[in-house]
């Protein structure tokens, strides 16, 4: 921690938690374990963000195509997922820490998305930091939802079609007042970005590690923001360019 630089850290940093069932499996308990045991590092890496100053944070949770899974693991996940908004509140509150989320949410099981709505309001006012969870979510289906709403904008008269660009497909993304992430971390050392944030990837820096997500901590996310913090973001611009900025 001491080499990082304070002034470098990404203000918003986005997270792909993969390996939670081949944790499990590795030691032969049942994947609802790996699930389990992925919930709580959730609180630990929200906390170790908080501390090292990392202003936003998006976490891949639940996918769209994770509905396709067995039905016992979906029902489990939901349950520890409602289990950890409910759990986790005070504590968030405590910490200033606003929660948002993304995606399809009206498919989430019921109970998950009354306490889903409840946490939200409850920290509505809070600005230390912000979490946003991506639920039942596809980078996919944000663009497609964005360009319908687009289309019905147009034909009612209240959008001009030359009007359309990047920052009017940008206004209309799930989470539209949330910044490109700066960095996108992955664990399980599985090198794609398995349909999440499509639109907003386009400059963020991507970092893989091979722990699975029970076991990425605080030192591992150090050392993303390490990585992070020796490249050179260019932006399309040459390094010469860079360098000629005050």
């Amino acid at each position: 921690m001491s080499n990082l630089d304070p002034e470098k850290i990404p203000r918003h940093v986005a997270i792909i938690p993969d390996g939670n069932g081949r944790w499990a499996e590795a030691r032969n308990l049942p994947r609802n374990e790996g699930h389990r045991k992925g919930v709580e590092n959730v609180r630990e890496i929200v906390r170790a963000c908080s501390e090292l100053g990392i202003r936003m944070l998006t976490l891949y949770a639940f996918s769209q195509e994770n509905w396709d899974r067995p039905r016992d693991e979906v029902k489990a996940i939901m349950r520890l997922l409602s289990r950890y908004l409910r759990t986790e509140a005070e504590e968030l509150i405590e910490n200033g820490i606003r929660v948002g989320a993304i995606g399809r949410l009206e498919q989430l099981d019921s109970r998950v998305q009354r306490d889903l709505e409840r946490l939200i309001r409850r920290t509505e006012q809070n600005d230390q930091m912000r979490v946003t969870f991506a639920l039942s979510y596809s980078g996919r289906t944000e663009i497609v939802d964005a360009v319908r709403q687009i289309v019905r904008a147009v034909e009612s008269g209240c959008l001009d079609p030359d009007a359309i660009d990047e920052k009017c497909v940008e206004a209309h993304l799930y989470a539209r007042d949330l910044p490109d992430p700066d960095l996108l971390i992955r664990t399980g050392h599985e090198s794609r970005i398995s349909n999440f944030l499509l639109w907003q990837l386009a400059y963020t820096e991507l970092y893989v590690c091979e722990s699975l997500w029970p076991d990425f901590g605080k030192p591992e996310l150090v050392k993303a923001l390490l990585a992070y913090q020796n490249r050179e973001r260019r932006f399309g611009r040459t390094s010469a360019q860079l360098r000629r900025e005050p």
